[in-house]
């Protein structure tokens, strides 16, 4: 099929849309926790192990890289008895339904309140399904679009950070005030949709001659989304909305998800195949900087200072915003916001994450191509932009602002890390390579979300009497995420140095494309 690569793009967006229910855990958090009758470092140890699985997927690199073939002129489908990709999407249908069904289960009382042990591993199963779709829709889009692989990261993680807020509006639509039918909710819809599509997801790198606008339509749509979204949340949260009216709100939501369809129909209709063109994947190979074609595995991406700084800019800059979306629920409650506030907040998070994984991606391609800055300076102004952040919610008490800045910044780190990766370790492996950095998430969240808001909490709720109002329950805590974050600036301040050389030679290759 002509120009299949954006069918292919459409139906991972739509699988993209579903996904990431994790950010809606502020939804069903509250009935977790009283009926399992949890404490708050209780909770945040349960949800530590959602983060564990979102971002702990080197199995779904693995894989992802046994099943397809990666080089760019045959498709996925070939290996693995034929099921190829669709081998990883049928590992992430299978998690993602049991994990949440059992969580369902349990939260209803029709299984026997289980050990907060087994609780930890269902919420991991849950979660872990996630990696499996993100990383075979993310290796497919850098792969189908080389030349702008910041833009198509940018989308899919994008609608990825959307997902939570869909999902919601939905929720709210057809289950509201109910959240344990969210988590049954969760267990199908996501799961049967995924294996409705996963056989258009393909490998198809041959170029168009409008890759950018096809790209630049699917970001208008994309946007297009998330205002809908920001709309429709700020309407519902000031206005009691009749059941009618919430159907209209969603079946409005549901046109517009579908519209990438209509510009991929269009483009096959209209499109000319170009000169062949390739943008090889370049790496800083050496300490002096040298550049040169190389495709690094896992291991061999483990053994470079590079690895090891996007590591610690992730342990720091992910750590903190995943902490602030798992306690967000309580921190609202302390700081005295309404029930409909927080869940404002925790809906409008997936918007604001939205804004900053498209816009990392799509901005850092933009001055790439224009004047050859690399993409790791964005990373800098992202950390700089979360210290701002938590000193808001640490000093002032203003969590709406505060979460605003936090979530932009922290969606941004998720487009920036996978595209820096692509392009200083190479495509092959990048499955692999993305979610082995992504073992820094989990272990920033246990030890700042857990180990630091946690425990600081319920610290101050023990001399409280059980409770804990007001800006001092949660100070301390964001105060050290400052200081973290101020870190990872430095950090990837002597990332973009090294990298310097090879995003100026990108830069001369592209215009020297561009001549010819």
């Amino acid at each position: 099929m002509e120009n299949s690569k954006l069918i292919a793009t459409v139906a991972s967006i739509w699988i993209q849309c579903t996904c990431g229910p994790s950010y809606a855990f502020g939804i069903y958090s509250a009935v977790l926790k009283s009926s399992q009758g949890y404490d708050q470092s209780t909770l945040d140890t349960v949800s530590v192990f959602k983060d564990i699985g979102t971002s702990v997927g080197v199995l779904a690199g693995i894989l992802y890289h046994s099943v397809a073939d990666n080089k760019r002129s045959s498709r996925p489908s070939s290996s693995c008895f034929g099921l190829g990709l669709r081998v990883v999407y049928l590992a992430g249908a299978f998690q993602f339904f049991a994990g949440y069904f059992l969580m369902w289960l349990s939260v209803t009382g029709i299984l026997e309140k289980p050990p907060v042990l087994l609780m930890c591993f269902f919420m991991f199963m849950a979660a872990h399904a996630q990696t499996f779709f993100d990383t075979a829709n993310i290796v497919v889009a850098v792969q189908n679009f080389p030349g702008y692989s910041g833009t198509s990261v940018g989308i899919m993680k994008g609608f990825l950070g959307l997902s939570g807020a869909i999902l919601i509006q939905i929720y709210h639509t057809f289950f509201d005030g109910n959240p344990s039918t969210f988590l049954l909710m969760l267990a199908v819809f996501p799961a049967s949709l995924s294996l409705l599509l996963m056989s258009l997801v393909h490998v198809n790198p041959s170029n168009t001659s409008n890759d950018k606008n096809h790209l630049n339509g699917f970001s208008i749509v994309a946007l297009a989304v998330a205002a809908y979204l920001m709309i429709a949340i700020i309407f519902e949260n000031m206005f009691a909305f009749p059941s009618w009216a919430h159907i209209l709100t969603t079946f409005g939501l549901l046109i517009l998800v579908s519209s990438p369809l209509k510009i991929a129909l269009t483009a096959q209709r209209n499109e000319q195949p170009p000169p062949s063109s390739t943008m090889d994947p370049l790496i800083v190979a050496s300490e002096a900087h040298e550049v040169a074609l190389v495709e690094m595995n896992a291991l061999q991406a483990v053994s470079t200072i590079n690895f090891w700084l996007l590591f610690v800019i992730m342990l720091f800059g992910v750590g903190s915003g995943l902490a602030t979306i798992n306690n967000i629920s309580q921190i609202g409650q302390s700081l005295k916001y309404t029930t409909v506030e927080i869940n404002a907040m925790v809906s409008l998070w997936s918007i604001w994450n939205f804004i900053g994984r498209f816009g990392g991606g799509f901005v850092s391609d933009m001055f790439l191509h224009k004047y050859g800055l690399g993409r790791p300076l964005f990373i800098s102004l992202t950390q700089a932009g979360m210290v701002a952040g938590h000193l808001i919610i640490g000093s002032c008490g203003n969590l709406l602002i505060g979460s605003v800045i936090v979530s932009i910044c922290h969606g941004s780190l998720w487009s920036l890390m996978p595209t820096i990766t692509s392009e200083i370790f190479g495509v092959k492996h990048m499955g692999t390579i993305i979610n082995t950095i992504g073992v820094a998430n989990p272990i920033g969240s246990y030890i700042l979300s857990v180990g630091v808001i946690g425990s600081i909490y319920d610290k101050e709720a023990e001399a409280g009497g059980g409770s804990c109002y007001g800006i001092h329950c949660f100070m301390i805590s964001y105060f050290l995420f400052a200081g973290g974050c101020v870190f990872g600036i430095l950090v990837s301040l002597v990332l973009f140095f090294r990298t310097k050389g090879f995003y100026a030679l990108t830069f001369q290759r592209r215009l020297k494309e561009l001549q010819v």
